[in-house]
């Protein structure tokens, strides 16, 4: 596993404790489940705008063939 270090303030430091506390994990664990997350919701999201584009075009692209 390799690891990623960030630069924080203060302030968002205490943020990001909060949220991780209310949570019930640790910071670090917060942000690996939100990567986690962010990640797999964006290839989702780009799997379904290419799904509606290549729908919405097909008639066109039949045309094109």
């Amino acid at each position: 596993m390799t690891n990623i270090s960030i630069s924080l303030s203060e302030e968002r430091l205490a943020q990001l404790r909060a949220l991780a506390e209310r949570n019930g994990v640790s910071p670090e664990e917060f942000l690996n489940r939100r990567v986690d997350h962010f990640l797999a919701s964006t290839e989702t999201e780009f799997r379904e705008a290419a799904d509606f584009v290549l729908r919405k075009n097909a008639e066109l692209y039949r045309r094109l063939a």
